[in-house]
């Protein structure tokens, strides 16, 4: 069973920026799409951004221009670099990645301060 393992969050004022990194373990079969999705309090979990295996990215609107994801398929990981970072991106982020079956991090905290 893959594991993803996320790690990067943290608190950072408005303006500023942080990256975080999803590393998949335990892989069998190769994986395709990644991503990362958030979820803010009283809120539904949402999509972020995805890239597939070929790097073919996909954006939310409200972080396009402002978010880069990327991915490293020799080490299963995926990054989110997040600048100009705003206070409604506060939320738990979640790491994503398809390998037969959907997967999920435990989510990592970003809180962003005004």
């Amino acid at each position: 069973q893959v594991q993803l393992v996320e790690s990067g969050g943290g608190l950072v004022q408005a303006g500023g920026s942080l990256g975080l990194s999803c590393a998949a373990s335990r892989v069998r079969f190769s994986i395709g799409a990644m991503g990362w999705f958030r979820q803010a309090p009283g809120k539904q979990r949402e999509l972020v951004a995805t890239i597939t295996r070929s790097g073919t990215t996909n954006y939310a609107d409200s972080v396009k221009g402002r978010f880069t994801i990327s991915r490293d398929n020799a080490k299963n990981t995926v990054y989110l670099q997040m600048n100009s970072l705003k206070p409604e991106d506060t939320a738990v982020y979640y790491c994503n990645a398809f390998s037969l079956y959907d997967y999920w991090g435990q989510g990592t905290q970003v809180t962003v301060s005004s």
